[in-house]
């Protein structure tokens, strides 16, 4: 049985995952920070399903969630959890506040696939998969401001490209992923996409993953997107 660990999944996208890989018959781990109050996820619980708790801003608790997975094989590592950080103008932004945001959105994904990188499946190219935004991208830049959010996303950007070369040798594949703009509470209302629509597409890419792609920036539809 195929193996992914979701992080983030008690709502929005992550959730999503969770219900299409319990779908297509993969043993889940989801993680968010506090299980007992994620009620959607709860719903779904089954003997495929395990909820563990995970705080990613917290190094503790990355170190828990490594004993608890004990000897797991894991094929597949989706780095969904994130936090927006609002619309900052220059003007508006706060030193703390910033650094919260790297705190969540760019330093936890490295010590987390540092954590896991013992449970990976050797026996077949394992792929770790983490959730960026095409503000992230340096390129697609027109319109400026949201200093938290671009930045944070950038970094993490650089540290998918490093992981991509570094894991190349175990036969890892990596990806950073862009999931369109989507409904969710940090995409809000107006979003242009479901939750069904962004993370189908992302599990397609996925699915597609091989070494000449491991590295890359793709959107939700696979389109590769400029750095």
């Amino acid at each position: 049985m195929k193996t992914v660990l979701i992080t983030g999944a008690n709502r929005g996208n992550g959730l999503e995952f969770v219900k299409q890989y319990l779908e297509r018959g993969w043993q889940v781990f989801a993680c968010c920070r506090s299980p007992q109050s994620a009620t959607q996820l709860q719903a779904m619980a089954c003997s495929a399903l395990k909820i563990l708790p995970l705080d990613v801003a917290d190094t503790g608790s990355i170190q828990a969630l490594r004993g608890l997975l004990k000897d797991q094989n894991l094929s597949l590592f989706i780095n969904n959890a994130g936090v927006y950080g609002g619309g900052q103008s220059l003007e508006r932004v706060e030193e703390e506040k910033w650094l919260k945001v790297f705190r969540i959105n760019t330093i936890p994904p490295a010590l987390l696939t540092l954590a896991l990188l013992p449970l990976m499946d050797r026996s077949r190219p394992a792929k770790l998969a983490y959730l960026s935004s095409k503000m992230g991208s340096i390129a697609e830049n027109s319109s400026g401001a949201t200093y938290l959010y671009r930045s944070s996303k950038a970094a993490l950007n650089q540290i998918i490209k490093s992981l991509s070369i570094d894991l190349a040798s175990e036969g890892m594949l990596v990806a950073a992923l862009h999931p369109g703009w989507v409904k969710t509470e940090m995409g809000g209302p107006n979003a242009l996409i479901d939750t069904q629509t962004s993370v189908s597409g992302m599990r397609a890419v996925l699915e597609q993953l091989g070494s000449a792609e491991s590295g890359g920036f793709y959107n939700y539809n696979g389109a590769e997107i400029p750095w």
